[in-house]
């Protein structure tokens, strides 16, 4: 019972090792990846933020999808093994074999040449078959080490209220800063957004060189900080 055990035990690490590999050649950072394998498999933790970043990509979607239904046949396999060890006795055999082909997948895959015949597989299927809206925001705008998109909130005390962005950063376009839209409430402004009166409660989707939205709202970003800060203490401190 132990050796079946232990066994199997190295049969899971190499498929989470696997998976890593694979969510981590379409995009995914390593640590993202390995937690979010682990929620899969287990059923738990899916629910973070960050499953949006593997539900709002195709190929990590497939991906996922074989992870949940390995996880959960993965529990009925031990269930059975353990009650056919009970009655009978284990096949060692067929289980050394299968932790022998999750060890020879996990070190095909640790070769730079197949990673890189991967990548360029994940991608070109993306880029083949999936439509823009598919991607996730990141993928789509954050190619560029050098951009970031910032969802800013406007508050009584900050500097964008009742100003237009044009009065803020009249030379949006030369500094590469892109106002995608204004929320107010359920409304979504997109037209003449550069010349529209910012108004208390507002939030604003910019997108640009992160050192230029930084510099240009960095009041704004400083309130904006603080008070999300003070929400998240006092929200500790409630019973």
């Amino acid at each position: 019972m132990l050796l079946f055990l232990s066994i199997y035990s190295v049969i899971i690490w190499a498929v989470i090792e696997i998976f890593v590999i694979l969510f981590r050649l379409t995009g995914l950072k390593v640590e993202v990846s390995r937690f979010q394998v682990i929620s899969m498999m287990t059923g738990t933790g899916f629910t973070t933020g960050e499953s949006e970043l593997i539900l709002g990509h195709p190929v990590r979607r497939r991906l996922a999808s074989f992870l949940i239904l390995f996880g959960a046949f993965s529990l009925a396999v031990i269930i059975s093994s353990i009650s056919q060890f009970l009655s009978e006795g284990l096949r060692t055999k067929e289980i050394l074999s299968a932790a022998a082909i999750a060890i020879a997948v996990f070190a095909i895959l640790k070769l730079r040449g197949v990673q890189r015949l991967l990548e360029r597989g994940f991608t070109g299927k993306i880029t083949r078959k999936i439509e823009l809206a598919d991607l996730p925001m990141r993928d789509v705008f954050l190619k560029n080490k050098e951009d970031t998109l910032l969802d800013l909130h406007i508050y009584e005390d900050s500097e964008l209220a009742n100003r237009t962005l044009n009065e803020v950063a009249e030379d949006h376009d030369n500094l590469g800063l892109i106002a995608l839209l204004i929320k107010r409430g359920d409304v979504r402004i997109v037209k003449n957004i550069y010349d529209t009166p910012i108004q208390e409660g507002d939030q604003i989707l910019l997108f640009g060189p992160e050192k230029v939205i930084s510099k240009t709202f960095v009041h704004d970003i400083q309130l904006m900080e603080e008070k999300q800060k003070k929400l998240h203490h006092s929200s500790e401190e409630l019973p």
